[in-house]
Order: structure tokens, then C-alpha cells, then sequence
């Protein structure tokens, strides 16, 4: 774990309403964006952020969609909708029957409810859905995909999580390069942390509930218990969940590992004023506290910051930018647009305008606007070939290509 860094990196956070061709394409000092610097041996970069040129290729109309995922040796993008359907698109054409449709078993009542996340197992034979139930709780479940199609009578309970109130409910799952699933778990809900449902001091530095953290499991059963919990998991051994492998989260949306160098990282939403990047680098992370909700960001909000904590690599304020919540995005690993290489992109719902982010050794050494925007996005995905879409919660799903 690392200590938090007081000296912070400051890059251009432009107003939304400015023009992107106003903006200078390189980082300079700002009072509206921050990024810390973070130890670690995480690959540089191989693009050039400042000569990137992106456009946004329509591809499908969805029902909000939510999450996107693909399976080995599949040229399939498999894409959820928030009120309860798993959709195929097929050589870039929406499948008109849903691979899989719980809209039965699915609460989406809330702005923050649905049908969430998915993820398939790393050799393809399963199938993980995290979505809020009509109680408003969380569900995790295994269905099972054989030749293509999956199971919807195969469906085997994996974790509930209640939810306190009906938002921050995460819901994002990943497979890590460990081959364990990582599940983001928002704080419970309502504001700042507290209220019924809410531990003392905050479910975020709580480590007694599993909300508001990044879980980690391997889902094979162990027993009677639906998955196992890693040895290397901070808790394994006692002293809190098992479940847990990082803190101090307020609502963790979308989270991704970096298909080359397996560095975490989490687009992390924050509560009044500033958003927040967390990054950690392959093979770490265990016990990390990213501070909520003690700190938002890098900023006091409720007590002391906890020591130790890992600040973020980069944070933005809503102030002048027309931000208000983080959607984490991936590290562009494609060959079709080499300039992007390296780059993190991300968005935020509010302002709609795509982002780079470059770091090295955790470091973050670059931010820009990347020109294209779209309505309300709500999470990105990646293909089996590094390239990237773009998920709009009014427009449906784009492929992010060249210019």
C-alpha cells in the first residue's frame, strides 16, 4: 500500500462549454484537475496523446445499455441492457433475440439499478451478471455457455449483497490477470456515507460489510460456500470480509485491467466535487484504501484520511467542466489508431466528452480531450482485438476508430 502523495501533478480540465479545438493538447497547470504520482513498474506508453484523432462509428441502437464483453475466440460483442437482456451483435449487426433476458428477476425501478455488469469466465464456458434484484439488493450469478448460447436454466447464485438505498450499487465484473473475478461494490447509497445501512464512520472504511470496495473471488465453489476466497485476499485470514481486496470506494461504476501490463484501473464517482482515477499496478492492490469517505479524491470530506491510502492518479473537479460522475474506461490496446496506444479513455456521464490519460511507472504524465463526444456514456468496452466502444445510455453502442 502506498502512502498518500502530497505534491500533486495539475493537468487542463477545459469548461465543458469550451470548444475542443481551443484546447492544447498537451497537460498544463490547472485548478480544476489533479493527478498524484504512484510507485510502480507499469509499461510506458507507446502512442502520442497529442496526435491522437478519433470518431465515434455508430454500430447499434440498445436499450441503456450497461456493460460490454466478449468470449475467447468469439467475434461476438455480447452487451447488456439495464431493464434485464443480454444482446448479440454479430459482424455489426444487433441479434434481434437476446442471448439471455432475466428481465423477470431484474430491478431497474432506480436511475442506478438494472442489470449492471458482466464478464465471462477466461475460457469462455461461463457467464457472471451482477444486477440489482426488485428488492433494490445485489446478485451476482453463474450461467453456463455451451457452443455459443447460454444456459438460462444453468443459473447458480454466486453472492448477494444488500443495498441500504437504491444508488451506488457499482455492479461492474472483470476477470483479473490472476483468473480471479473482480466485483465493484458501491457504498450503499443516499449521500456522503451515512444513514441507515451505514456503518459507523462509513461503509467505505468498514471492513466488516462488503460495500463500498472491490471484491475479489474465485468462483468455484468451496463446500457449501458458492466461491472461494483467494489466499491472497487482505482478510483471508480473518480481521474483516474475505471477500474484500480493496477500500475506501465510494461507487467504483466501471472498472478494467490493461490487457498487456494487467495494471488496474478504477473510474471511482465522487459525491459534491471531484472525480476520481484510481490506478494500481500489476500484482498489487491488496489492502489498498483509496480513502473514501474520509477524502474524496485527494480532498478532506469526513475525518481524517486514512493512513496508509492510495491517492489517485488523476482526479477532475465538476467545477467549470461539466463533469458529475466518472465513467472508467480501458487502456486502447487496438492496432487501428496506433497514436491511442497506452492511452487510458474514459468519460464522464455529464459532460459526454472522451478522455486520454497517459501515465508511466504510475505516474500520470498527460490528459486531454480526444474530440468526440457522446450523450450520457454510461461504460466502454473492449474487443478481442484491443479495440474500443463507447456505450451511450440514449444512443446506444460506437466503436471508437480513427478520423
Amino acid at each position: 500500500m502506498r502512502s498518500l502523495v502530497v505534491a500533486l501533478m495539475l493537468f487542463t480540465l477545459g469548461a465543458c462549454s469550451g470548444g475542443d479545438a481551443d484546447r492544447a493538447d498537451n497537460s498544463s497547470s490547472s485548478s480544476s484537475s489533479s493527478s498524484s504520482s504512484v510507485p510502480g513498474q507499469a509499461t510506458a506508453p507507446t502512442g502520442d496523446l497529442a496526435a491522437v484523432r478519433i470518431a465515434l462509428a455508430e454500430i447499434a441502437d440498445l436499450e441503456r445499455p450497461t456493460a460490454l464483453a466478449v468470449r475467447p475466440d468469439d467475434e461476438t460483442l455480447y452487451v447488456t441492457e439495464k431493464p434485464g437482456r443480454v444482446r448479440a451483435v454479430r459482424n455489426g449487426t444487433l441479434d434481434p433475440t437476446p442471448v439471455l433476458d432475466i428481465d423477470e428477476e431484474v430491478g431497474d425501478d432506480g436511475n442506478e439499478q438494472g442489470l449492471l455488469g458482466m464478464a465471462f469466465s477466461p475460457d469462455g464456458s461461463r457467464l457472471y451478471l451482477d444486477f440489482t434484484n426488485p428488492d433494490g439488493d445485489t446478485e451476482v450469478v453463474e450461467y453456463t455457455v455451451e457452443g455459443g448460447a447460454v444456459d438460462a436454466g444453468s443459473a447458480r447464485a454466486i453472492l448477494t449483497i444488500e443495498q441500504p438505498q437504491p444508488n451506488h450499487n457499482g455492479g461492474a465484473l472483470a476477470f483479473g490477470p490472476d483468473g480471479l473475478l473482480y466485483i465493484a461494490s458501491g457504498d450503499g447509497g443516499g449521500a456522503g456515507d451515512v444513514g441507515p445501512g451505514h456503518a459507523e464512520g462509513g461503509n467505505g472504511q468498514s471492513t466488516e460489510t462488503l460495500l463500498g470496495k472491490l471484491l475479489r473471488i474465485d468462483p468455484t465453489p468451496s463446500g457449501d460456500v458458492p466461491y472461494t476466497i483467494p489466499p491472497g485476499n487482505p482478510f483471508a485470514n480473518g480481521g474483516g470480509r474475505p471477500e474484500i481486496f480493496a477500500t475506501g470506494l465510494r461507487n467504483p461504476w466501471r472498472f478494467s485491467f490493461d490487457r498487456t501490463t494487467g495494471d488496474l484501473w478504477i473510474g471511482d464517482v465522487g459525491q459534491n466535487e471531484w472525480e476520481e482515477i484510481d490506478f494500481v499496478p500489476a500484482g498489487g492492490g491488496a489492502g489498498d484504501n483509496f480513502g473514501w469517505s474520509r477524502l474524496e479524491g485527494t480532498h478532506g470530506f469526513s475525518g481524517d484520511a486514512p493512513d496508509p491510502t492510495t491517492p489517485p492518479i488523476y482526479e477532475y473537479s465538476h467545477s467549470g467542466t461539466g463533469g458529475c460522475s466518472v465513467t472508467g474506461g480501458y487502456v486502447y490496446r487496438g492496432t487501428a489508431i496506433p497514436d491511442l496506444t497506452g492511452v487510458y479513455v474514459f468519460a464522464d456521464y455529464c459532460a459526454g466528452k472522451l478522455q486520454g490519460l497517459t501515465q508511466s511507472g504510475g505516474t500520470a504524465t498527460g490528459e486531454r480531450f480526444l474530440d468526440a463526444n457522446a450523450s450520457n456514456i454510461t461504460s466502454f468496452g473492449e474487443d478481442g482485438r484491443g479495440e474500443l466502444y463507447v456505450l451511450s445510455d440514449t444512443d446506444g453502442l460506437f466503436k471508437i476508430q480513427p478520423a
